[in-house]
């Protein structure tokens, strides 16, 4: 059974335009290291204008540790974290450690 996951962060509005459009065509070896991280049903929303993107995935591994650590490594996710995170604002709220801040499920229905 696949573990439903929620994370949230800030987008900066002078960067908007730019965010969606790198997520309108993204590059094939970013689509390729979540698929190989077992993450599927992967989505992104984004809530204007508090400018605040939801990011859903179900992760179907069994070492999501050692996944998390793989796709870190590559060297094409760098690059794009590289370009994605200075577009993103962090909640202020979040976690040690954390980028995206994890959100706690409180309902599901399938």
């Amino acid at each position: 059974m696949a573990q439903r996951m929620g994370l949230c962060i800030g987008l900066r509005q002078e960067h908007i335009a730019e965010y969606k459009r790198l997520h309108a065509a993204v590059w094939p070896d970013i689509l390729r290291q979540i698929t190989a991280s077992h993450i599927r049903n992967y989505t992104i929303f984004l809530r204007e204008p508090e400018n605040i993107l939801f990011a859903y995935w179900e992760y179907a591994g069994a070492d999501f540790a050692a996944d998390m650590a793989a796709m870190a490594a590559d060297p094409a996710t760098q690059k794009w974290w590289e370009i994605c995170m200075p577009l993103q604002e962090p909640l202020a709220t979040r976690a040690e450690g954390e980028w995206w801040a994890a959100m706690e499920e409180v309902f599901h229905h399938d």
